[in-house]
This record gives structure tokens, C-alpha cells and sequence, in this order.
């Protein structure tokens, strides 16, 4: 199943390089793409600015209250660029598959268009994500345009290390995003009755959200 929504522009206003935010005077986003190296973060500002893109969705909503409760945001931070996968790292409740904890990040891609996805966890992903609902709110601080997408795409095969979104079209600039819900993974074990197609599943569900900021 495949949800997505996309608001347009509002006053809340791949592998491709991912750029973080730089903000100077009264907490203004620049639009244009920052030089190469190391650049300062408001965190505080863009996961605001996020949660403000997120209104009416209360699913998004609580991922991102759980990312600020936390205390996974920091005040300011500086981002290395490029940087593909998210900044900030997600937690879930089988973490890598040795209990609670640091679980996986999300990601940008722009090998086909850009897309939001997702790696980590334990094992491999699993290709039936039935029960299973990974998603990601974003906002564009450059034009306002902003949404929530479901991560449904992968391919079964050793190479295909990421579930992503479908190609999107945010415009050029800033992006801030967070990916949450859950995720069913896999790895081989002996056939069993218990395991009769020679796999163990195990369905993570995100506890405090990545979050990240992208250049596209």
C-alpha cells in the first residue's frame, strides 16, 4: 500500500550530496547550495520548521515530539558535506539486532530522480512489508513545499541495501526530513518448521526518528 501527500508552499517557509542548513541574522535559510566542507546547523530551527510542515498528520507529529524529547537534536552541529545519509541516526526497539538502540539512518538518492530512503537494522530487508509502515515528512525551506511519503521500493536482491520513496519533485534547496514507523527485515537461518522458508523476521519499529538535512 502506498500513501503519499504533498502541500504546497506555505508560510512555514544518491545518492545525491546532501548540504546542511546555514542560517545567519533573524534565522534565515539561504537557497543557495553551500561550498564543500563543514557548515553550521540550527537543528532547533529546521526540526520547528518541520514539525510546523507536519501539522495534521499525527503520526508525523509524535515522531518528531519523540525526536525532541529525546534530546536528539542538538542546539548546533556542524555537518560535514557531502553527507548522504541523515545527520541524526534513528532508534528503534531491536536497534541492530542485539536490543534497544542506534537502528539505522535515513537517506538521499538521486540516481533516478530524487528519493528519500532508508538503511540499517539487522539482516536484510525484507521484501513482504505487510504490518510493516516506514515513512518520511519533509519540508523545503527554500520554497515551502512539503509532505509525507511512505518507503515501498526495494528490490530483493544483496545489492539493494535501502527501501525508498517513490521519485519526488521538492524543487530545488533545503530539505529537512524525518523517517518513522516500522520495518520488517530478514536474515537466513536453517529450514525449520519454524523457519520453513529458511529465514528469521524480525519487525523494527523506530522509537526516536532520523532526521536530516539534504541539499537537492
Amino acid at each position: 500500500m502506498r500513501h503519499s501527500s504533498v502541500r504546497p508552499a506555505r508560510a512555514v517557509a544518491g545518492l545525491m550530496a546532501v548540504a546542511a542548513l546555514t542560517v545567519g541574522g533573524a534565522a534565515q535559510v539561504s537557497a543557495e547550495a553551500p561550498a564543500p566542507g563543514a557548515v553550521q546547523v540550527d537543528w532547533q530551527q529546521a526540526v520547528q520548521r518541520l514539525r510546523a510542515a507536519a501539522a495534521g498528520d499525527p503520526a508525523a507529529l509524535q515522531a518528531i515530539d519523540r525526536l525532541v524529547t529525546a534530546g536528539a537534536v542538538p542546539a548546533a552541529a556542524p555537518a560535514a558535506l557531502p553527507a548522504q545519509p541523515f545527520q541524526i541516526p534513528a532508534q528503534s526497539d531491536i536497534g541492530r539486532g542485539d536490543g534497544p538502540g542506534v537502528y539505522g539512518s535515513g537517506i538521499a538518492l538521486g540516481y533516478d530522480g530524487f528519493r528519500f530512503g532508508f538503511f540499517g537494522g539487522p539482516g536484510t530487508i525484507a521484501p513482504n512489508q505487510a504490518g510493516a509502515r516506514l515513512q518520511v515528512v519533509w519540508i523545503n525551506l527554500s520554497n515551502g513545499r512539503s509532505g509525507t511519503e511512505d518507503l515501498v521500493e526495494h528490490n530483493d536482491v544483496p545489492v539493494d541495501t535501502t527501501i525508498r520513496t517513490r521519485a519526488l519533485d521538492p524543487g530545488a534547496g533545503m530539505i529537512v526530513a524525518a523517517v518513522y514507523g516500522s520495518l520488517w527485515h530478514r536474515w537466513p537461518v536453517p529450514v525449520s518448521d519454524a523457519n520453513p522458508d529458511g529465514y528469521q523476521y524480525q519487525l523494527g519499529t523506530i522509537s526516536v526518528p532520523s532526521f536530516g538535512a539534504v541539499y537537492n
